[in-house]
């Protein structure tokens, strides 16, 4: 029995130093992933979170919230939905761009994806400017539903996302972060 889940997952998360860019700390959580064990715990934190709150529907971010929100989606009973980048939906879509650390980019939802009312957990791995989570958000509230919360592995707060998150009135759960890390 794990008696700190927290430290358990933030102690298995790969630094890497200098990418994409110099002077980027990636956290990179394939290691979570890759082992067995440690893959379970992870998705038993968020499952369980989760399992008694009232949501429709899993949306995850391009590309790393697609492996732990259709887990979780799947393990609640719910749908999942593809927040994907830009030009990869073949169907009608919604779009918004956004800025990144190093550079802008759009994502889109199919234009059927979120229906009015629909309370959505919105999934990704980790929040660093947040402009990515706040897009997603965003094309979640076009298409009339609702961010119950934004959920993440990693929050690198240095970076100041969560903050905007949480300020465009998105409550934001996290599991671990790399404060001053």
């Amino acid at each position: 029995m794990l008696l700190d889940p927290v430290s358990y997952i933030r102690d298995r998360i790969r630094t890497v130093p200098d990418w994409p860019l110099a002077g980027v700390q990636f956290r990179d959580i394939t290691p979570l992933l890759q082992d067995p064990k440690t893959f379970r715990v992870l998705v038993d934190l968020f499952v369980h979170r989760y399992m008694d709150q009232q949501i429709d529907v899993v949306a995850g971010v391009d590309a790393r919230g697609f492996i732990l929100g259709s887990v979780i989606a799947y393990e609640l009973n719910r749908g999942f939905v593809p927040v994907r980048k830009k030009g990869k939906l073949p169907f009608t879509t919604v779009a918004e761009e956004y800025e990144l650390e190093y550079g802008s980019a759009t994502v889109e939802l199919h234009s059927d994806a979120i229906h009015a009312g629909q309370r959505v957990l919105l999934i990704d791995d980790l929040v660093a400017t947040g402009g990515t989570m706040i897009a997603a958000a965003k094309l979640i509230r076009k298409l009339g539903g609702e961010v119950i919360e934004a959920a993440a592995i990693v929050d690198l707060p240095e970076l100041g996302g969560s903050q905007l998150v949480q300020a465009q009135g998105i409550p934001l759960f996290t599991v671990c972060d790399f404060a001053g890390h």
